[in-house]
């Protein structure tokens, strides 16, 4: 099958080489243009886009995929799909008839549930036990498509979205050849979505990494996990930022007021929270690059009392 790949972040990788390994022709890669990213501000290029270098695909990057000609350069592919994942612009009506069988969206989530931007994110912060992977036919609206085929996966008491990112990207890979097979034999039931049981996984922003101690500790281990990627969650010590790069929540009650050090020892520091307390396993100073907290506390003297504070 003749396919338009479009998709951004690392996310999208797996899928793409999915539909390579099984034997599609894929006409073009979709993704966002080259920009600025890091602390150095060097132009770099997506994670699909050096994929598709790899397998000699022609890539396009335009600004705006709505824009007309746009629209006629993807005409010109002559696609029979477009497969999407995680791409990170709105296609409109036009382009979603462009192709024969349309445009399947590879959504990471178990629809009607997380629609939007953030679905892998959400789910960890709201303390989910499973998400999974969602292919779906794509309207107009956001994520509001038929379901076509669906896969839970687990989420692990530990899990950062960084790994569920991976897991998801591999069980989308193997679900979008899937579904495409049974496109072709035409086997593939579209289910609609129940629009009462949706919510949305809104966009992230970087004031949301930001460490409120009067919160549960289990809330804020979460915090940690779900927004490991990015922004990082991240409190203050000794007019600095620190980021928390691995904590655990204990159910001991707190000692102190939020945010004071509760107890220090080789491998972590305990901070008193609203419920609970946080243990701290690996941090990252400003400025410094992430350690442990064993290697952090032995350029930076952190005792019983001390006060975090919230940035």
């Amino acid at each position: 099958m003749k396919i338009v790949y479009m998709g951004t972040p690392e996310f999208s990788v797996g899928p793409l080489e999915a539909l390579i390994a099984a034997g599609h022709t894929v006409t073009a890669a979709v993704t966002q243009p080259d920009r600025p990213r890091g602390r150095g501000g060097k132009v770099q290029i997506t994670p699909v886009k050096a994929c598709a270098q790899k397998y000699g695909i022609p890539v396009f990057a335009p600004e705006k995929i709505r824009k007309e000609e746009a629209v006629e350069t993807l005409k010109g592919y002559e696609a029979d799909v477009f497969v999407v994942a995680a791409f990170g612009q709105i296609l409109s009506k036009e382009i979603l008839e462009i192709p024969r069988y349309g445009c399947l969206n590879i959504h990471a989530s178990l629809l009607p549930k997380y629609r939007g931007a953030a679905p892998i994110e959400w789910a960890i912060l709201n303390g989910e036990k499973e998400t999974g992977v969602t292919i779906m036919q794509m309207d107009e609206g956001v994520d509001t498509g038929d379901m076509l085929l669906k896969e839970a996966v687990p989420i692990g008491e530990d899990e950062t979205d960084e790994s569920l990112y991976k897991r998801l990207s591999s069980v989308g890979g193997r679900l979008i050849v899937e579904a495409l097979k049974r496109l072709e034999e035409g086997s593939l039931a579209a289910e609609k979505q129940d629009d009462s049981a949706s919510c949305y996984a809104k966009m992230l922003h970087k004031e949301m990494g930001k460490i409120d101690w009067n919160r549960p500790a289990k809330e804020l281990e979460r915090q940690v996990r779900g927004l490991y990627t990015w922004p990082g969650a991240y409190t203050g010590l000794k007019g600095k930022l620190l980021k928390i790069r691995e904590a655990k929540a204990d159910p001991e009650s707190p000692d102190a007021e939020p945010g004071t050090v509760s107890r220090v020892t080789k491998d972590a520091v305990w901070v008193n929270t609203g419920e609970g307390k946080l243990v701290l396993k690996e941090v990252q100073l400003e400025g410094k690059k992430r350690m442990a907290v064993r290697d952090f506390l032995l350029g930076c003297k952190i005792g019983k009392g001390e006060k975090l504070q919230c940035l």
